[in-house]
């Protein structure tokens, strides 16, 4: 399966080989602490017309603004790896204010039809650093029994859905 592992994800993130810079307003500065798994609320579905896309969102419940990593961790229960960033790029981190939410999109698979697809039963979405996550299953996510994955792609924490679905190559 051609997925990044993890542990390789998460050397590329803390490497910082390629620093890229997050839309304006939202690259965090380095006072702004990071957020805690108590002031996030994680939320997951599957698009309803597109079912190999899953949305996903955290909300910072927080009376302060606090950071999440750049790039969200995407895995797959029961699966080597982890969705791929898009675009590429280095570790960094996306401020969220207090009460505001940021959004991202992760395409599972690009042919429904791939006979390399793998099944997975559960989508976590995590913070690289691991300080918070949620795992939600194929049935609560809307995407049947189990959630067909191969190659996935993750999209950069984004302001609103609509950039999270033309990250990703929706509409």
């Amino acid at each position: 399966m051609r997925i990044r592992a993890l542990a390789a994800a998460s050397a590329v993130l803390a490497s910082g080989a390629v620093l890229l810079t997050a839309p304006a307003g939202h690259a965090a500065p380095a006072r702004v602490a990071p957020c805690t798994q108590g002031e996030l609320t994680v939320r997951a579905a599957a698009v309803a017309a597109e079912r190999t896309v899953v949305r996903f969102s955290v909300t910072n419940r927080g009376g302060r603004a606090c950071t999440v990593e750049r790039v969200p961790v995407i895995s797959f229960g029961g699966l080597d790896g982890a969705a791929l960033p898009v675009p590429d790029g280095g570790s960094g981190t996306y401020r969220i204010g207090a009460r505001e939410t940021a959004y991202g999109a992760v395409r599972t698979i690009g042919d429904p039809a791939d006979p390399e697809a793998r099944r997975a039963d559960s989508v976590y979405v995590a913070d690289a650093s691991g300080r918070w996550g949620g795992v939600f299953s194929a049935g609560r996510l809307g995407t049947g029994t189990r959630v067909l994955v191969w190659e996935p792609v993750t999209t950069w924490w984004q302001p609103s859905s609509a950039a999270a679905d033309q990250a990703i190559g929706l509409g």
